[in-house]
């Protein structure tokens, strides 16, 4: 699938609660499948700068695309990083770089979470960025 068509599922599965309460429970679900960093990956190098909690992502080229695991000790951000891991892992490098990120507006995530908490999805997106850029220029 396309990054496109994984953001519009995303925002079409958020859509059918009817409340935030419900998402945030939904958030959490995604988290507890999020597929989990090795544990030598654990490191400073891997860590998000900029959020509140600890989060940890990794990432590999694998037959040119990138795949991403991940871990928070936070338990809605580890569910804010498996919604981005679900979009941008197993992607191509320059299709994540060209990929928006407007699903995230869109299943109104931003405005839900405390500032301290955006700030740190915007560091998760510009970082998965960074990871793509990176890999893009080795392919290249």
């Amino acid at each position: 699938m396309q990054i496109k068509e994984i953001q519009e599922e995303i925002v079409e599965e958020f859509s059918m609660f009817d409340d935030w309460m419900q998402r945030y429970e939904y958030m959490i679900e995604l988290g507890k499948s999020l597929p989990l960093i090795e544990e030598e990956y654990k490191t400073d190098d891997n860590i998000i700068k900029g959020c509140q909690s600890k989060v940890w992502v990794h990432a590999e080229l694998n037959d040119n695309k990138l795949v991403f695991t991940a871990d928070s000790d936070a338990i809605i951000t580890k569910g804010i990083i498996a919604i981005l891991i679900r979009a941008f892992s197993n992607q191509k490098p320059q299709d994540i770089i060209d990929a928006d990120t407007q699903f995230i507006d869109d299943i109104g995530l931003k405005e839900h979470l405390s500032a301290t908490r955006a700030n740190g999805l915007v560091s998760m997106i510009k970082q998965i960025k960074l990871y793509a850029v990176a890999y893009q220029t080795q392919l290249n």
